[in-house]
């Protein structure tokens, strides 16, 4: 998994490319009642990381947040984060 999620500071979750590769098409998107603000660039070289604030009543137990992403070779990955 390229991504590490720093959890220090909610509500803003830093997702971090722990990788050594650049990640292409990098969206990231919500699923629950929570709100999301991100500011997501289209490609994430290693070491930098995107910034998602995530509010709701309780994102614990209904909010998942989905990481999309693309491989030098193409592939295409989904992860999905729990908080």
């Amino acid at each position: 998994m390229p991504w590490e999620v720093d959890r220090s500071a909610p509500p803003l979750y830093r997702l971090v490319n722990t990788s050594e590769e650049i990640l292409h098409g990098v969206t990231v998107s919500i699923a629950g009642r929570s709100r999301l603000s991100v500011s997501a660039p289209s490609a994430v070289v290693p070491g930098a990381a995107i910034d998602a604030t995530v509010i709701g009543p309780d994102i614990a137990a209904d909010t998942i947040l989905v990481v999309r992403w693309f491989r030098p070779d193409g592939t295409e990955y989904l992860w999905n984060v729990s908080f």
